[in-house]
């Protein structure tokens, strides 16, 4: 019997423990950097306060203890890329900006967002401009999605780091691209995700510079990877990246970023000072777990 009050009472202590030991850290990585700047975050102007609330609940604003927030709203839209100003606003998003580690985005109401994959949105951004944060895309409604990209634009734009206007517009063409080929020609969003990323690398690789050479690209990339588009389709991707050469963007950077993406959890194993905080404390809970248990069996 004792030896069994002993083992229940371990593993009491090290749920109790796991438990604390997530919100610590969560608690140190939602501390404010002063280098970057506050979290942002920026509601749709659609939204109800009910819904706001819903929101701010889904982006975990609590967890910071100071935020930027904004609203953005349709003349936002029409501001940034030419949209429509009477667009309702529901998409949100919460940015926190980092030193290093790429872009990151979760989107944490998916059943919500029904059009535009984690995927899409790091392709548009990383087109845009946008390097190095991690972003968060909330909605209480079913919308596709679309409009999260203009409440990132407008946080940038507020915090004084604009993006440029013609990569933030082939950015959200591109965006327009990906959902509306998936949908019209049967393809999923995983084939299309993967197939602008694929188109990215390989303009990387070969910097191409004509639109022939763009051409040629696209249709080497759909060919490799098995997907049948019509013809007006491939002029449609074909416009699409030729005008991101015309931007000179640097794809060399494109690249990095791209490869960058899966490289987040490979860091945190590769960080000593991580482990060493995970060794120490768990050395001390195994210290006050053997003293506590010592002391209701004795």
């Amino acid at each position: 019997m004792k030896l069994m009050k002993y083992w229940l009472l371990t593993g009491v202590a090290l749920v109790m423990f796991l438990s604390a030991a997530v919100s610590v850290q969560a608690s140190n990585s939602n501390s404010i950097n002063e280098k970057l700047g506050l979290p942002i975050v920026v509601y749709g102007d659609a939204l109800s306060e009910s819904q706001r609330s819903d929101v701010s609940d889904l982006l975990e604003t609590s967890k910071h203890e100071q935020l930027d927030e904004f609203t953005v709203t349709g003349q936002d839209i029409a501001e940034y890329i030419g949209g429509n100003p009477n667009s309702n606003m529901y998409s949100s998003v919460k940015i926190i900006h980092q030193d290093s580690g790429g872009l990151n985005v979760d989107i944490v109401s998916p059943d919500n967002i029904t059009e535009v994959t984690r995927e899409m949105y790091e392709n548009a951004l990383l087109t845009a401009g946008v390097e190095n944060a991690e972003v968060l895309v909330a909605s209480s409604v079913a919308v596709s999605g679309h409009s999260a990209l203009t409440g990132i634009y407008k946080a940038y734009d507020a915090k004084g780091a604009s993006l440029d206007k013609d990569r933030m517009q082939v950015a959200s063409e591109e965006l327009d691209v990906a959902t509306s080929i998936g949908e019209k020609e049967g393809i999923s969003k995983d084939e299309i995700s993967s197939l602008l990323t694929e188109i990215k690398k390989a303009i990387a690789e070969q910097n191409p510079a004509t639109r022939e050479e763009v051409e040629q690209i696209v249709e080497t990339q759909l060919d490799s990877l098995q997907i049948e588009l019509s013809p007006e389709d491939r002029k449609r991707l074909t416009d699409l990246f030729d005008q991101m050469r015309n931007l000179n963007i640097n794809f060399d950077e494109m690249q990095s970023q791209l490869d960058d993406l899966a490289s987040g959890f490979q860091d945190l194993i590769n960080d000593e000072g991580f482990w060493n905080n995970i060794k120490t404390a768990v050395q001390d809970f195994l210290r006050s777990l053997r003293n506590f248990i010592d002391s209701v069996l004795n």
